[in-house]
């Protein structure tokens, strides 16, 4: 690459919020391209041919098809029309937990995955937008760097979504945090989107020592001082040996509870640990959100 131009894309690249710098990294890793919708529509993809009815331009007969039978065929192709994708990232307190400083958080690797999700979905030509957040869709490659930005805009004390009277109807969905409420506030929410109706994905997001309660870690051995928020809440655990089946355990069961109120409204689930690449979580949404 030529030095002035190397420059420029420096220059460039020092005016973006490093999330979105992040983000286009790490959706670069990830299949791209624009997929059929599996829809009747304006393309040029043959999808299916169905029988012709009163209203339908003539124009649109199939003759050939048509010969064959005593009745008259519409040559269908695939809708690559784009669609709109809403995406939310749970900002509550409990997803500015961190093992350590060499891992990220919880917050900032859901930020991370739902930054490189729209920017994948921009460049494959859909339509995105926050639940939430500002009521405006972006589209195009430009739109990341503002829809990223607007995230400062959503409740961050909601560990769930709230309401969103401005998200399009059948819009696909993908929230993606801790999901560490109560199951019922979890089941709420999901049931009042899949009855807009808006179709999605749950990413529950989680540290591999909050997964297991540092098993086989030795900072989590014997009598440990856990604390957590800036009011300096403290809980003391005398063996967490003792306490790490019990928690497990619950753990277990809440997110089976997650997963069952998912599959009940017809969403995926899928859980995502902050020491693994997110191009692992990212290539699977993004299968997930292709055409059926």
């Amino acid at each position: 690459m030529p030095a002035d131009t190397t420059f420029r894309a420096e220059a460039l690249a020092a005016t973006l919020p490093p999330l979105v710098v992040a983000a286009e990294r790490v959706a670069a890793t990830v299949l791209q391209g624009v997929h059929g919708r599996r829809r009747a529509g304006p393309g040029d993809a043959f999808w299916q041919f169905r029988p012709f009815l009163p209203g339908d331009p003539v124009g649109r007969i199939d003759w050939r098809q048509s010969a064959k039978s005593d009745r008259l065929f519409i040559r269908e192709t695939e809708w690559e029309a784009a669609q709109t994708i809403a995406l939310w990232s749970d900002a509550s307190r409990s997803m500015e937990w961190r093992f350590s400083a060499n891992r990220p958080s919880k917050r900032e690797r859901a930020e991370l995955l739902l930054a490189a999700l729209a920017a994948l979905a921009l460049r494959g030509g859909e339509r995105v937008r926050l639940i939430g957040g500002p009521g405006r869709a972006h589209a195009g490659r430009a739109g990341l760097a503002p829809l990223v930005e607007s995230l400062s805009a959503i409740a961050k004390s909601r560990a769930v979504p709230a309401p969103d009277p401005d998200l399009p109807r059948h819009a696909r969905a993908v929230l993606i945090g801790d999901f560490m409420s109560p199951l019922p506030e979890i089941h709420a929410a999901i049931a009042a989107l899949a009855a807009w109706p808006v179709r999605g994905h749950l990413v529950q997001v989680l540290d591999p020592e909050e997964a297991t309660l540092g098993e086989g870690n030795r900072a989590y051995a014997g009598r440990v001082l856990f604390a957590w928020g800036k009011a300096g809440e403290t809980v003391l655990v005398p063996r967490v040996e003792e306490a790490r089946p019990i928690y497990q355990e619950r753990l277990r069961r809440h997110r089976e509870g997650i997963a069952a109120i998912a599959a009940a409204a017809g969403w995926g689930f899928l859980t995502h640990h902050v020491d693994q690449p997110p191009q692992t979580a990212l290539l699977a949404l993004w299968q997930a959100l292709a055409p059926e």
